[in-house]
């Protein structure tokens, strides 16, 4: 393989080229609909990362999505496609709500609870389409289509129940303060903690004015923890080799039914972590009415085809779609842009993600044109030298 070639074939250098050309299309687009298109990208990354505050709100916007992308990305490895991810974070958010609404016990224990609840109903709601595929042969696009919407009616349910619904509101009750995932939540209010953040400006944009919370930080540990099953441990292997070839896997003499629903309940339940640090870690706390999907999973699809299905690269990912998701509303407050113009970027990294296969054809063709013109050249130059040896 040509250096080239390697230069071209690796995922991060196809990444980069895929948002390069994203945001070159966001920006014609701009220039077509009358907006300055250099200011307006540049007010777009301001806004994501000008201020201490903007780029904690970045981290905490990202993070249900980088746990969702982890979870379609495990499934893509094992060669599933989950397509159910934002009916299985919607559950893992309804039942973290449901079981925090009701604990009152020390926080390390109410946090574990909250997260194990929620970690389980995602990982059952998710290896229930494993089990429709391993033993009826049913897609899994399709089971995790249908239980999407399951999953949104079954919230808004559990939402107008007297026993969990908050009068005067369109939601629960919110969940207990022992269960807050958040980084001294209590102290940083108090004068001494207050008179201490304005020791440090930083400090006082970041933890003061933002719910930080322990979700990034697990999602790194999450990030890891997957790369490490994936690749070396024989569960990894067994799950790769039934996504790479199932008769193959099957001739080996791997359990691939079981295979299948394990991947399944493994990626759902990555959801589900996503869901209990959003609902324990942000404000309000609570789940309310939807009307329509709030795109958590759907977006977690995304990521994990920006990242080319690495954990490793849903973490950078998902700090770049929640980035592109936060910094839209400064674009639209402070050059008046649409924030349709962030959905369209996102659909053109994507779009070139995916057709990102076609550069190496590329390359490979540009190669072997050039290695054919110098053997053509070779072949002139020995063959003008053979006649001028016979006169």
């Amino acid at each position: 393989m040509s250096l080239r070639k390697r230069f071209f074939s690796n995922p991060f250098v196809l990444t980069i080229i895929a948002i390069v050309l994203g945001f070159c299309v966001a920006g014609l687009i701009l220039l077509a609909a009358g907006y300055p298109p250099v200011e307006s990208i540049r007010t777009l990354v301001q806004s994501m990362i000008g201020r201490p505050k903007d780029i904690s709100s970045v981290i905490i916007r990202s993070t249900p999505i980088i746990f969702t992308g982890l979870g379609v990305a495990f499934a893509i490895k094992t060669g599933l496609f989950n397509i159910g991810a934002e009916g299985q974070y919607v559950m893992g958010c309804v039942v973290a709500t449901m079981v925090g609404s009701m604990l009152d016990f020390p926080k390390p224990v109410a946090i574990l609870m909250v997260v194990i609840s929620a970690m389980l109903i995602s990982a059952l709601y998710a290896g229930f389409v494993g089990l429709l595929k391993a033993q009826l042969g049913i897609h899994e696009v399709i089971s995790g289509i249908m239980l999407n919407w399951i999953s949104l009616y079954f919230s808004n349910w559990i939402c107008g129940l007297d026993f969990f619904h908050k009068p005067g509101t369109i939601g629960m009750y919110p969940v207990n303060p022992c269960t807050y995932t958040m980084i001294l939540p209590a102290w940083k209010r108090t004068e001494a903690g207050e008179a201490f953040m304005e020791q440090y400006p930083v400090l006082k944009e970041t933890l003061g004015r933002t719910d930080v919370n322990a979700g990034f930080l697990v999602a790194v540990i999450a990030a890891l923890i997957i790369t490490h099953l994936l690749n070396r441990t024989r569960k990894g292997y067994e799950l790769r080799a039934v996504g790479q070839n199932i008769h193959a896997a099957r001739f080996a003499g791997i359990n691939v039914n079981r295979s299948i629903v394990h991947a399944m309940m493994i990626s759902g339940a990555l959801c589900g972590l996503g869901a209990a640090f959003y609902v324990t870690g942000q404000s309000p706390h609570t789940v309310s009415t939807l009307s329509a999907f709030e795109n958590v999973g759907f977006n977690g699809l995304s990521v994990a085809f920006i990242a080319f299905s690495s954990p490793i690269g849903c973490l950078f990912a998902g700090l770049l779609f929640g980035g592109l998701l936060y910094g839209g509303a400064g674009l639209q407050s402070k050059v008046g842009a649409p924030t349709e113009i962030i959905n369209i970027v996102i659909g053109v990294i994507v779009f070139f993600c995916a057709l990102s296969y076609l550069i190496p054809r590329f390359v490979d063709r540009r190669d072997a044109a050039r290695l054919s013109k110098k053997r053509k050249k070779q072949m002139q130059k020995e063959m003008k030298k053979g006649g001028s040896n016979v006169n």
